[in-house]
């Protein structure tokens, strides 16, 4: 395994920032949360008001404050990790942090970074799909973009979508994820105060309309 804790003490940063009422808000965020998957591509706003370490946006901050604990084993991205957010992340939830994607539960992506893949994460197995990593993907924005189509369980027609900042490869990553079915990620996507969720079951076509 390569989990670590940074042996240091926290600095003020990392213990600050957190929820306000972390039994209610977390609530609230888990529930959110459990309807955006059930439907996928629905846009969900946090209220909660917490400041997460920079460069983290409020939405993901919320997801991490929420999901991870000390049983979930995070891997972040490069602005992530040099970031205080290792130590805010232990802090507040017990977290530990780990250099290797296929260990992780949860990955943290910030804005900007470009995937090659998302088979680099653990996609589970098929007797255990549910082994698997969910990514916390940072965008632009999920509104005024080019529009995306989406299908699959949850969605009862067509339930479109608009992000902006996507990775250019970002339908063919998915649409490698999907082939792996019923192994495979899930990933929510996040801007600002705003996640919608995207579960590996989730078909993604771009759209003239």
């Amino acid at each position: 395994m390569s989990l670590s804790i940074s042996p240091t003490i926290p600095g003020n940063d990392a213990l600050t920032g957190g929820f306000a009422d972390p039994v209610f808000d977390a609530q609230s965020v888990f529930k959110m949360m459990m309807d955006a998957m059930a439907r996928p591509g629905t846009i969900q706003t946090v209220n909660s008001d917490i400041a997460p370490p920079a460069p983290l946006d409020i939405a993901a901050g919320a997801i991490g404050l929420t999901l991870c604990d000390h049983d979930t084993p995070v891997w972040l991205s490069a602005g992530l990790g040099r970031s205080t957010m290792p130590e805010w992340l232990s802090f507040h939830t017990g977290a530990a942090v780990t250099s290797e994607k296929i260990e992780a539960r949860f990955a943290f992506i910030e804005a900007g970074i470009a995937l090659a893949s998302l088979n680099q994460f653990a996609v589970g197995t098929q007797e255990y799909p549910d082994r698997s990593t969910t990514l916390v993907l940072e965008i632009a924005a999920l509104e005024g973009g080019k529009e995306l189509a989406l299908s699959g369980p949850g969605i009862a027609d067509i339930r479109m979508i608009a992000p902006i900042g996507l990775p250019d490869t970002f339908l063919r990553i998915w649409n490698d994820n999907r082939a792996l079915f019923p192994r495979g990620v899930d990933l929510i996507l996040t801007a600002g105060r705003q996640f919608l969720c995207l579960p590996r079951t989730t078909k993604i076509i771009v759209t003239e309309m």
